[in-house]
């Protein structure tokens, strides 16, 4: 009978050496670690293109070598009234960043993506991809005239 106990309680030893199990929980779980992302990206799957004019009424747009700061305040009062909601300067969320805008579309793209979103949404290929990068969140066309939407892009330009 000692025998019989000796070899059990060595079993029982041996057998609480093993592997630790984990239970599989099956549900939700959620990590909350921060990671890390630079402040401005270009996007992944969106090319650079410095050619491309966009679909709408400006072609061909340049602008003088100093920023002129009375247009750029008007711009500025009406990005924080219409724009903030979906752009930052520097962090993406809905939409793109936009913080060097101009290294990565020509003015006259960035005008006519502000005063014509929805014609340039369906047919400019630039503005396609970007759709689909940010999950078809569709920009809004807030019928802008054509000095608010110059204005919104000189104050782009103090980025």
């Amino acid at each position: 009978m000692k025998k019989i106990l000796g070899i059990l309680a060595i079993a029982a030893l041996i057998g609480s050496c093993g592997e630790k199990k984990e239970e599989k929980k099956e549900g939700f779980e959620m990590n909350r670690t921060k990671k890390e992302s630079k402040a401005v990206e270009a996007s992944e799957g969106v090319p650079v293109d410095m050619d491309n004019d966009g679909v709408g009424p400006f072609k061909d747009i340049s602008f003088d070598a100093d920023i002129n700061t009375e247009m750029a305040a008007a711009g500025e009062a009406k990005f924080n009234a219409i724009c903030v909601a979906c752009h930052m300067a520097e962090q993406r969320m809905i939409g793109p960043a936009l913080k060097g805008i101009y290294e990565r579309r020509s003015p006259a793209w960035v005008m006519n993506m502000i005063s014509n979103p929805d014609v340039m949404l369906k047919e400019d290929p630039i503005a396609k991809a970007l759709l689909k990068e940010y999950n078809n969140a569709i920009m809004l066309n807030q019928n802008l005239t054509d000095e608010e939407t110059r204005a919104v892009a000189e104050y782009l330009r103090t980025f």
